[in-house]
């Protein structure tokens, strides 16, 4: 165990909408009895992707003890699970994160993934 940045999920505010899942490309995120899970801490790197585009706000990263990231598991989850990667799409031109960066930001109230060529537009208008 470490003290490290982990993935915290309110359940009071998780709606199980699912929004979090295809952005935790780790696959540390599930959905279970209609919210939104860690299922296994050693899965989650703490980056975060996966707050910007929760619609309730039920995420957070904290600091905190917890097993320490384990990167073969991750590897191995992917190998397993090789459908659970969705790649996320720019709002504004549609391109995807196979193509460009997109990053997960907030717009008007709503959680959106927008790409680096896009963003200037977004922020200047």
């Amino acid at each position: 165990m470490a003290v490290r940045q982990i993935v915290s999920i309110d359940e009071e505010k998780c709606n199980g909408c699912g929004l979090c899942v295809s952005p935790c490309v780790e696959g540390a995120i599930t959905i279970e009895n209609g919210k939104a899970k860690v299922k296994n801490e050693k899965l989650c790197d703490g980056a975060g992707f996966c707050i910007g585009v929760c619609p309730q706000g039920a995420l957070s990263v904290e600091h905190r003890e917890a097993p320490g990231f384990d990167e073969h598991a991750v590897e191995e989850h992917i190998k397993q699970n090789p459908g659970t990667y969705i790649p996320q799409v720019c709002h504004r031109c549609g391109r995807n994160e196979d193509q460009v960066i997109v990053l997960p930001c907030r717009n008007r109230g709503q959680s959106i993934w927008v790409c680096t060529g896009c963003l200037p537009a977004l922020i200047h208008g």
